[in-house]
């Protein structure tokens, strides 16, 4: 069996694995569907095992085929670095990026950086998921994630890049209710959109000063998952909430949302890049990240 046939081979099944669908493979590498397929079959052939099931919907991998892509993401680690210790002679970044980030701060700092990356790096390609939902990125073969918020994976290494404030808004038509208010209790007296991707959704740190501190838990009327619904509910009267300063600054110069007490603070938190712990960092990384921060650190407050 030859070496390079084999490891383009296990590059394509990894990518089926990866992707949930021989299409979505064939997309990702840039060739057909046919030639993904093909080689994945030739594959299973050469080793007479089923690697993958298929149906009309989904491709997912088989008990041998799971045990096989862990090793095949491995294999293709250590290429990926191969080659870029070989970029970093010539300083030009080059080859696939995988990254994730949120869908709110993906959309508003991270897709626009990655035009500008691409722009400058005509040699990269970008494989980006956007989602609220945490993604295990050994698992995805992901080289770099965008974390808001607070970092608990002790596994990971990171790289602050700037810092948000969360901020209690209600919708313009509220106004007169907002008014009124005098203390985060009285916040349960207004609906709460509740987003619920937050690891305590209903639970918020309230700070006036260093002593006045308050705790209040509320009842969620609206439970949304990902923070750019519970802003569009927000803006459409459906009750208050805690949003995050980068998603809403337009909405708040405008008029369409109140801070709601803004003498009240709610803890600040980080925006951070995260890799998995490696030896080695490719030029591609190195230099999205550096661009990356200079974005988040002039929307920083």
């Amino acid at each position: 069996m030859a070496g390079w046939g084999n490891l383009k081979r296990i590059a394509y099944f990894a990518a089926v694995v990866e992707t949930g669908s021989f299409t979505a493979a064939a997309e990702r590498l840039g060739i057909t569907k046919a030639v993904v397929s093909q080689q994945v079959a030739r594959l299973e052939e050469e080793f007479r095992t089923a690697l993958l099931f298929r149906t009309t919907r989904k491709v997912r991998p088989t008990e041998a085929g799971q045990a096989f892509y862990h090793r095949c993401a491995l294999i293709l680690r250590e290429t990926e670095d191969a080659f870029g210790e070989l970029a970093e002679v010539t300083g030009e970044p080059s080859g696939l990026l995988r990254l994730t980030a949120p869908l709110d701060y993906g959309m508003g700092v991270v897709v626009p950086a990655i035009a500008d990356f691409m722009r400058r790096y005509p040699q990269c390609k970008v494989d980006a998921v956007l989602s609220d939902q945490t993604l295990d990125m050994m698992a995805r073969n992901i080289e770099l994630a965008v974390r808001v918020g607070w970092i608990t994976d002790s596994h990971l290494q990171a790289r602050r890049i700037g810092t948000f404030r969360q901020l209690l808004v209600a919708p313009a038509q509220l106004r007169a209710d907002v008014e009124r208010m005098q203390a985060p209790e009285d916040i349960a007296q207004l609906p709460f959109v509740a987003n619920t991707v937050l690891r305590e959704p209903l639970r918020w740190h309230f700070s006036l000063n260093e002593i006045d501190r308050r705790e209040i838990t509320l009842q969620a009327s609206l439970s949304l998952d990902a923070t750019l619904p519970v802003r569009e509910a927000v803006l459409l009267g459906a009750g208050v909430s805690v949003l995050p300063d980068y998603a809403i600054a337009d909405d708040l110069a405008s008029g369409r949302l109140i801070h709601v007490l803004p003498q009240w603070s709610l803890p600040s938190g980080g925006i951070h890049v995260v890799f998995p712990t490696a030896r080695f960092r490719p030029p591609k990384v190195r230099a999205f990240v550096d661009l990356l921060a200079q974005r988040a650190g002039r929307q920083s407050p």
